[in-house]
Parts: C-alpha cells; sequence; structure tokens
C-alpha cells in the first residue's frame, strides 16, 4: 500500500532531513493527520525493559484521559502482542487502509499481529522502511494526543526511517542502571542529538528491588546510574521503575500493571514517569529545528 500524507495538526510540524531532493532542498518530513505528539520510547540495548515501558506508558496515559496509539516498531521482536494480551488480526479497509487493533482503550499495531506465531521476520533495510511506512502512513490512526512508538534497540534502520520521514516530537531512553547498559544509552542519546530529535529524559527501568519481608532496599544492578547519565547530558531523570515481580508478570499475562491505575502500589512509578514524559512534551513545545543527515 502507497503511503499517504497529512498536514500538520499540532506541535509535530514538518521539518526537513535528508538528502537534498531534485530542487537542491531536503524533503519535508510529514506529520501523522491528527496525532499531537510523536514519542519514541529507545534503547541503548535489548534486554532493558523498553517495551515494559512503552506498554505502560501508553496505558498510563489514556487512563489519566489521553487518546493514545502504539505502534510497535520492533519488527524482529515485536512483543507489544502479547504484553497486551491480543492476538487479533489488524483488518484492512476498502480505502487499502489498515484498521488498528484496539486493547486496553489502546490503538494499536505490530508485526506481531501480522505475523504471529514463531516465525522470524528476515528482511534487509528496504523492506523494514516499506512496512514502518505502512504502519505510519496507511493505518487508521484517527485524532489521538500521544502516538507511542516502542524502537528496537541500538541504532539501526528501523530508527533512521522514523527520524527521515516523520516529525518525532522527543524520545524517551530506557536504560538499567549497570555500567554496560549505560554504555549503549549514551550512544542512544547521541544519535538523536546528531539528528536534532528532543531527548525529553532518561527511565532508569529495574532501578532498585525491595524486599517484601524485610523492606530492604537490594540494587540488583546498581542504582543512580541512570541520574548520572541524564544528568551529564542536561536532560532530567523522567523516571525510577522499580524491580518488582508483579511487573513482569503483568507484561507476561497480557495484564500491565498501569491497567490496575495510579493508586496501585506496583504502578506508582509508572505513573510518575509518565506525568513527568507529559511534562517534558509541555515544556519542550515538541519543536525540533531542521537537520540535514549528510
Amino acid at each position: 500500500m502507497p503511503p499517504s500524507g497529512g498536514g500538520p495538526t499540532g506541535p509535530a510540524g514538518p521539518q526537513r532531513m535528508g538528502p537534498p531532493g531534485p530542487g537542491g532542498a531536503a524533503p519535508p518530513k510529514l506529520p501523522i493527520a491528527g496525532v499531537k505528539y510523536l514519542v519514541a520510547v529507545a534503547s541503548g540495548k535489548g534486554g532493558v525493559g523498553k517495551t515494559t515501558v512503552a506498554v505502560n506508558l501508553a496505558i498510563a496515559l489514556n487512563r489519566m484521559g489521553a487518546r493514545v496509539g502504539l505502534l510497535d516498531a520492533d519488527v524482529y521482536g515485536p512483543n507489544v502482542p502479547l504484553m497486551l494480551g491480543t492476538a487479533e488480526e489488524p483488518r484492512a479497509t476498502s480505502e487499502r487502509t489498515i484498521l488498528p487493533v484496539r486493547a486496553y482503550g489502546l490503538k494499536t499495531i505490530s508485526m506481531g499481529l501480522l505475523s504471529p506465531g514463531d516465525k522470524p521476520v528476515i528482511w534487509r533495510g528496504p523492506m523494514l522502511h516499506s512496512v514502518m511506512q505502512q504502519f505510519l502512513r496507511n493505518v487508521e490512526w484517527g485524532e489521538l494526543d500521544y502516538l507511542v512508538m516502542d524502537l528496537p534497540p541500538g541504532t539501526g534502520d528501523i530508527q533512521l526511517t522514523l527520524i527521515q520521514t516523520v516529525p518525532l516530537s522527543g524520545a524517551v531512553v530506557v536504560t538499567t542502571p549497570s555500567v554496560v547498559a549505560l554504555a549503549d544509552v549514551r550512544k542512544a542519546i547521541e544519535m538523536f542529538r546528531q539528528v536534532n530529535v528532543e531527548v525529553l529524559g532518561v527511565v532508569e527501568n529495574m532501578s532498585s528491588f525491595v524486599c517484601p519481608h524485610c523492606n530492604e532496599h537490594v540494587d540488583v544492578f546498581g542504582h543512580g546510574e541512570g541520574k548520572k547519565t541524564a544528568d551529564a547530558f542536561g536532560v532530567p531523570l523522567l523516571g525510577e521503575i522499580e524491580i518488582d515481580p508483579r511487573i513482569r508478570i503483568g507484561g507476561d499475562t497480557g495484564k500491565p500493571v498501569a491497567t490496575l491505575g495510579e493508586n496501585a502500589p506496583e504502578a506508582k512509578s509508572i505513573y510518575a514517569m509518565a506525568r513527568a514524559v507529559m511534562a517534558r512534551l509541555e515544556a519542550v513545545g515538541a519543536s525540533a529545528p531542521s537537520v540535514e543527515i549528510l
């Protein structure tokens, strides 16, 4: 399906990026019609809980009254359907557009819904670019306050496709406190900075563990390194999400803890993080300046 564009609808206005076109100007980055904020959730490496953060962030924003979509851009490891507890296949309309699946109040699309089971996706860059364009331009997102995009780990083709074709409002970078994870998160932050995408801040996931018997804090992967990294880059620490078996169980069973509401003890840090993301988007105005990739 060929991608279809749309006009600006809010803070995520047009930007220019990429090599110059025939007239010498870089092609414009077209917004998604009806979508106010485009929020990327990224990580420097896998295994830090990026999808857990993205799913719970999207649900928390929705439970606080926003209209939210969740785009699973992790084509090689599409775990969003499992965490949302859905295997529903998206439907195509007669207008050659895709109706997103609805789960927990979210509109969502994922390669895991189009290619379920254990069959791997073995694609090169051009095919990844094509499916991302379809997810962005051919899905009927409608009117959304936030479109949360769960990116694959690292700094590869999908990240560049999104950065070059849509005006991202900002990026949330997820890490654990371990030194190994932080070495890669610094690369992710630098990538967004080099292409002039606003880094909204850092989320330190698996921050600490509170023993249920003695209430002692145990720093399994360390603690506080996320804040040090955020401070070093001059961005906020958006939140510290603890190691809690209930968060892991919620993702494994398709019942994310954010669905329990802001007053649930295991969801408090997630809602605090979601409010910090909302505040940052409002503060920065979600307007990134023009940039070219040479």
